[in-house]
């Protein structure tokens, strides 16, 4: 893959520097408008918090944010374009759609798979509705334990525009599950596993899932640091060690998953209502600068090698997004 989309224009793999592969400017769960009682949305507010933040991050060299968010989760492919233009920062942003239990599916639910596809294609060639911003690579993103009917629907239609447009894949699993199946389903289309980028495998303590993953040949995504509520980061780094001692480091590529903006509240399941504030205060290492400043430190203690380290967020996602095979 010689270009790739980002939200100011495409550049080449080799520009990409050092990159955070799975962090977002702003989320809206599904419905989040109709939520009366959320704060209103100020997108100068918005605009100026994510500037700030990737001015923080460029202060930790990096050089491109991937903004993973799915077309059902409050994508805003012109705000990452302002933060863009506003900060120098190099941001991409995805096509695709969430998995079924979060997402907004009464449309694709009865959809064909290839218009599904053509749809995910026409975002990636022609850009994503008025805008002329075009995504660089697809979200796909499976429920916990099995892959639904209606997410099996849409990784038909991801791995056929993938192939279509020669691009890449990222994934959101749940419960640190269905990696493996999401391999499977996109190979059956012609998509190879390297291809895909197997997001939040770090969300179990299984060294045997992780290397089924990169056995398979996929990336794999040790991208949600600092949320301490799903697993303690001492144990995301205890493994991340384990897979680079296994000569497994090629494949892993690092991030947090982090927020900079909510729209609406955040619901969490089932009564579980909060604002950001609360998120911050329960998980304070929830930050996308995190990694740089208390995770490096942890891996070099657990013996992990600097130009490993380097890998995983400088070399390792320019080979994932250009299209190439961990060595």
């Amino acid at each position: 893959m010689e270009r790739i989309n980002t939200v100011t224009g495409t550049c080449t793999p080799d520009e990409l520097g050092r990159t955070l592969v799975h962090e977002h400017l702003m989320v809206g769960y599904p419905g989040w408008q109709m939520d009366a009682l959320a704060p209103g949305f100020r997108r100068d507010e918005a605009k100026a918090r994510a500037v700030e933040t990737m001015h923080r991050l460029q202060s930790h060299g990096v050089k491109t944010f991937l903004d993973p968010c799915p077309m059902d989760l409050g994508r805003d492919v012109e705000l990452m374009a302002d933060v863009a233009q506003a900060s120098g920062m190099r941001v991409i942003c995805t096509t695709g759609a969430y998995f079924e239990e979060q997402g907004q599916t009464y449309t694709f639910r009865h959809l064909p798979v290839d218009d599904i596809a053509a749809i995910y294609e026409k975002e990636i060639v022609d850009g994503i509705g008025e805008t002329g911003i075009r995504a660089g690579l697809i979200k796909i993103a499976t429920g916990a334990h099995r892959v639904s009917d209606y997410e099996r629907k849409l990784l038909q239609a991801a791995g056929r525009a993938a192939v279509r447009c020669d691009v890449p894949l990222i994934s959101h699993t749940q419960e640190g599950t269905c990696g493996p199946d999401q391999v499977e389903i996109l190979a059956a289309e012609g998509v190879p596993a390297h291809r895909l980028l197997v997001g939040h495998s770090d969300g179990i303590d299984d060294p045997a899932y992780h290397r089924e993953i990169v056995g398979k040949g996929a990336y794999i995504g040790f991208d949600r640091l600092g949320i301490e509520l799903i697993l303690p980061d001492d144990v995301r780094v205890k493994n991340i060690a384990s897979l680079v001692r296994d000569g497994h480091g090629r494949h892993v590529c690092l991030s947090h998953d982090s927020v900079c903006n909510w729209l609406g509240r955040p619901i969490l399941g089932p009564g579980v209502i909060v604002d950001p504030a609360q998120i911050a205060q329960a998980l304070p290492n929830w930050t996308p600068t995190h990694l740089f400043e208390r995770v490096f430190p942890k891996l070099r203690e657990a013996g992990v090698p600097e130009e490993a380290i380097t890998a995983m967020t400088d070399e390792n996602p320019a080979r994932w997004l250009r299209g190439a095979e961990a060595p």
